[in-house]
């Protein structure tokens, strides 16, 4: 699903001299292609879950096909960001608050890449889906792989940061990779047996280690933050949320790679990778728990304290929903009810924070005030 632009020639914009249908997109920062994340892990993972009621599947086909389209129009928009407003674009890359939502742009193409094949396939068939999931994934992790190095590039050598100013939004570009581990999978089986295969599975599990060890290396510094200075600003406090995102999508991803692993590599390698997705699974699917009950108190604080709606709100979604997946794959590997449950009533909880940031989203974007400029 594509779209074109076609646009003449032209120099950066000010605010002042702007068009004025390229204003609103002057504030149209890369933090945006986390809805488009929201959106398609809402699809991936109903699609996945243990119980399916009827219709379950139909459902999740449109929210693969309305992520699609997202990712279509803010792909779009942001392309017009960096032509008319390169000022702003370069801003941001230079903003140590801004920076790391570039991998967001990686995560928007693997998820909607990804959820082709799971969902998509159905409707456009499978030989479109695979092409279609070949390109996103693809670009997404030729993306992520970059952002992986250029953003913690620039907050060394660029970005002035302070031990106090540590976000769980510093892990975004460090994610990125470990979404690519977890998606690479579902291609595959769509591969010529043999090196391709194991090519392919061998990558997704060095990226699987680029993300986990990155994502070790980050993560004391936000726990950190938290334990000498205190609570997040308000607004910033659904980003706590991200922390479950490497947690989440590295159990997705090991359950995903044991499912491969058999027609992929030989013994012993196949049956210790299948080990594997339940002895590492299993633990880190704890911790991510958790941290889900510490994050939700902070945010149920937060509530109480007054907290406004703010794009971090999707930060509710996509984390949530690779807890999702992690469970379910582990419900598939264990066989255990309780995994099962744990998947569904996650997914109610993602279910309900989608609903809910969509809504605000549609009204913030309605009355204008997401697309202003900050105060």
């Amino acid at each position: 699903m594509a779209t074109t632009l076609v646009l003449p020639r032209t120099t950066a914009s000010t605010p002042e001299t702007a068009p004025r249908t390229h204003k609103a997109l002057r504030h149209l920062g890369p933090n945006w292609y986390a809805s488009v994340m929201g959106t398609a892990i809402v699809a991936n993972a109903g699609a996945t879950l243990p119980y399916q009621l009827p219709g379950q599947r139909v459902v999740c086909q449109i929210v693969w096909a309305l992520s699609a389209a997202a990712l279509a129009v803010l792909l779009t928009a942001r392309a017009g960001h960096w032509i008319h407003h390169r000022d702003q674009a370069r801003a941001h890359l230079l903003d140590p608050a801004v920076a790391p939502f570039y991998g967001c742009l990686s995560m928007a193409l693997l998820a909607v890449g990804g959820g082709t094949l799971i969902v998509g396939k159905d409707l456009i068939g499978t030989g479109a889906a695979v092409a279609v999931d070949a390109v996103l994934f693809t670009a997404g992790t030729a993306v992520g792989l970059v952002m992986a190095v250029a953003v913690p590039y620039l907050m060394v050598v660029r970005h002035k940061v302070e031990a106090n100013q540590a976000t769980p939004v510093w892990l975004l570009p460090l994610v990125a990779p470990m979404v690519s581990a977890a998606l690479g999978p579902l291609l595959i089986p769509h591969l010529p047996a043999g090196q391709p295969r194991e090519a392919m599975l061998l990558a997704c599990y060095a990226m699987f280690g680029i993300s986990l060890f990155g994502t070790l290396l980050m993560l004391p510094l936000v726990f950190g933050r938290l334990i000498v200075n205190g609570p997040l600003p308000l607004a910033l406090t659904p980003t706590l949320f991200l922390v479950l995102g490497p947690l989440g999508q590295s159990t997705t991803a090991v359950n995903q790679l044991a499912d491969v692993a058999p027609q992929s590599i030989g013994a012993p390698y196949a049956g210790a990778l299948g080990a594997l997705a339940v002895v590492y699974g299993v633990p880190v699917t704890g911790f991510a728990l958790l941290w889900l009950a510490l994050a939700t108190g902070m945010l149920i604080r937060a509530a109480r304290d007054g907290m406004g709606f703010g794009m971090t709100w999707w930060a509710l979604t996509f984390p949530v929903g690779t807890c999702v997946t992690g469970a379910a794959g582990l419900a598939r590997h264990t066989g255990l009810t309780a995994f099962a449950w744990l998947a569904s009533a996650l997914f109610l909880a993602l279910l309900t924070a989608w609903l809910l940031a969509a809504a605000h989203t549609l009204r913030g974007l309605a009355a204008g005030r997401l697309l202003a400029a900050p105060r």
